[in-house]
């Protein structure tokens, strides 16, 4: 949607005053550790964009809470299994050649958005040292979330998501959907007998460029919409309107502990 459909389409902008007013509303509290997957759009015309956003975000858990992002950067992943583009198979050992090794304080996000894109360079943010699914982290226990990030699992009990689950998180849904809850990973990697792949990055070693083989699980996210539909009957999930957009409050502990037995008896 293009920025005059956006305000033609929103009654009154969207301001750092009433998104915090609305994040309270939903359940956002001082204190909270709340990871947030967002969409800009979604919320309407707001007045300051994605700074506002962050912003309002980080005033709404306040000097003793933790706001956390996804990071994620897909293009630092085997160029042989990219589709959305593919390259022609002659470019795909330069680019293992070539590639910059991940730097958490540059490499960009791909495919978060412009929210958690602008998180990322925020004063006080840290990023987790995953090369293709890093999380960024601000206030109180952001180091905590953000340290040894394991290169496999990727999304396992050691893993940024692992300390959320263990710190009692709570998840934001900004005007997205289920399909977009990394916990759910978290499920999937307490799977018996999850599918797994073999993936590739460029990163650090011992100050060295490396191109990285590593073996992983299948995480798939094809299901999430469904098991977020039938957790929302049976888990506590706050619902409301944050601007224009549906948005949805939860536990990360409670999402995960009914996404295992979900995905065990659906998959």
């Amino acid at each position: 949607m293009s920025e005059q459909e956006l305000i033609q389409s929103s009654e009154w902008p969207v301001t750092r005053s009433s998104l915090r007013e609305e994040l309270r509303g939903l359940g956002v509290g001082e204190g909270d550790t709340v990871i947030v997957h967002s969409s800009l759009s979604s919320l309407g015309w707001v007045c300051g964009g994605p700074q506002t956003v962050v912003q309002a975000l980080l005033a709404a858990v306040g000097s003793r809470g933790t706001l956390i992002m996804p990071a994620q950067s897909g293009d630092w992943s085997d160029p042989a299994e990219w589709g959305n583009p593919p390259v022609p198979q002659e470019w795909i050992d330069i680019i293992y050649k070539e590639l910059p090794a991940y730097d958490p304080a540059v490499t960009p996000t791909r495919g978060m958005g412009r929210i958690a894109e602008l998180f990322r360079t925020f004063p006080g943010t840290v990023r987790s040292g995953h090369p293709q699914v890093s999380f960024c982290a601000n206030g109180r226990h952001a180091a905590f979330i953000t340290a040894e990030h394991p290169l496999t699992p990727q999304f396992g009990l050691s893993s940024p998501l692992g300390k959320l689950y263990e710190l009692n998180a709570k998840v934001l849904l900004l005007g997205v959907g289920y399909d977009s809850c990394t916990s759910f990973h978290l499920a999937e990697a307490q799977l018996a007998d999850m599918p797994e792949k073999q993936m590739g990055t460029a990163m650090l070693e011992q100050g060295e460029r490396v191109w990285k083989t590593f073996t992983d699980y299948a995480y798939d996210a094809d299901d999430f919409a469904n098991l977020g539909a039938d957790m929302e009957r049976r888990v506590a999930v706050n619902v409301g309107r944050i601007g224009r957009a549906e948005c949805r409050l939860f536990s990360v502990k409670e999402a995960v502990d009914y996404a295992k037995a979900w995905l065990a008896d659906n998959r």
